[in-house]
């Protein structure tokens, strides 16, 4: 696939995937993308999975003809991108490694070699001249590995972005950007959002005609919307109106509670209303859907004195990545004892910015008329505190 005049995509899509990172689903497959920069010098961007290595060359060698590239740039060593390096430096045993200084060392801990005497060791800013195309590279540490550099073609105005910009899914499927690269971003990258932020304020230096991430499309139309939805994501900002309701239940009362939520938040006028039942659906999702609205209720039963497992998990998933700037609502559920709301407090503490309702429902077993009432004056205060 030819990006620009001198640009090329080599990379492969991988149908054979069910869980992305061991555990990720990715129904429709995953991307690994590679780029061939043609110049009098020639710039191979990133490798591919293991699997995949044979295509990869194959596409290669469609693009290269008779010529051998002169540099292979690593720009992330996780291996989804980085497993091919060795059977390129055979393939091509003139090429050069251009990679930070931490990645040749996480590469010698992968596949016991760091080519010492065939490498280009770059930092913040250094440049490399392929001819017309000069190079800059922009270190961009824990985006979301340490040692990761993003690299920017002057020359036809490109930013390769490495796992910035990415999303699931193989690139011969149709399907919203938007969706999946939510999920991907908040997943993988989420925990990150100051250094994420930090190399998209430095990319805002920059003039940009495209977009080229290690997975998903390569980005050329209406950057402004991509550049936009990142700034929000990186900000921990919220992105759409709307509410979260996410849950566990036992013996179906609190589902039954948070069922009269959803209905009482709609006739409140909410714009949107997202329910997910944390025993049952892609935890990613939700965890998606937390970040994407600014408003989450909360709501699950008391179980060995703590809060049901599913919903302990989700909080980690929450905490873990920085979760903050949301309103909380809580629901619990107990029958002698209800302790889940106190432990979801506790849990949050350490989360900037929440703001909790004033009303929290208490439920013992089964929902009563005051419960009704309590439900109510939740979804008031959900939707127009």
């Amino acid at each position: 696939m030819k990006i620009t005049n001198d640009i090329f995509y080599v990379g492969v899509n991988d149908h054979e995937l069910d869980l992305f990172e061991g555990q990720y689903v990715v129904p429709n497959g995953m991307a690994y993308n590679s780029y061939v920069i043609m110049d009098e010098k020639i710039a191979v961007m990133d490798t591919v999975d293991v699997r995949f290595g044979d295509e990869w060359l194959a596409n290669l060698h469609a693009v290269l003809g008779d010529r051998s590239p002169d540099f292979l740039v690593v720009q992330h060593m996780e291996p989804d991108h980085s497993a091919n390096i060795t059977a390129f430096m055979q393939a091509y045993p003139s090429a050069t490694v251009v990679a930070s200084e931490r990645a040749f060392v996480i590469m010698k801990q992968f596949f016991g070699k760091d080519y010492p005497e065939r490498r280009i060791v770059v930092k913040n800013g250094d440049t490399l001249s392929l001819g017309r195309h000069d190079l800059t590279f922009l270190s961009a540490p824990m985006v979301h590995w340490p040692e990761v550099i993003v690299t920017y073609d002057a020359c036809d105005k490109v930013l390769f972005s490495a796992d910035a910009f990415g999303k699931f899914g193989a690139l011969d499927v149709e399907e919203d950007w938007a969706c999946e690269a939510r999920r991907y971003y908040f997943g993988i990258v989420g925990k990150y959002g100051a250094q994420a932020k930090r190399l998209l304020d430095a990319a805002a230096n920059l003039e940009i005609e495209r977009i080229c991430p290690l997975h998903g499309p390569v980005l050329s139309e209406n950057l402004a919307y991509y550049l936009g939805l990142y700034q929000t994501w990186t900000s921990y900002g919220v992105e759409s109106e709307g509410v979260v309701i996410a849950y566990t239940s036992v013996y179906g009362n609190t589902k039954r509670a948070v069922e009269l939520l959803a209905d009482e938040l709609r006739r409140g006028g909410c714009p949107k209303v997202t329910v997910n039942d944390l025993a049952r659906c892609d935890m990613a999702e939700a965890v998606e859907d937390a970040f994407r609205y600014g408003r989450i209720v909360l709501a699950t039963t008391t179980y060995n004195g703590e809060i049901f497992p599913f919903m302990r998990t989700f909080l980690h998933e929450l905490t873990e990545r920085n979760f903050q700037g949301r309103k909380v609502g809580i629901i619990e559920n107990g029958s002698w004892a209800p302790m889940a709301a106190k432990e979801i407090r506790a849990t949050l503490a350490s989360c900037k910015n929440l703001t909790f309702t004033d009303t929290t429902v208490t439920i013992r077993s089964a929902m009563t008329e005051e419960n009704r009432a309590q439900i109510a004056s939740l979804a008031n205060e959900i939707c127009n505190g």
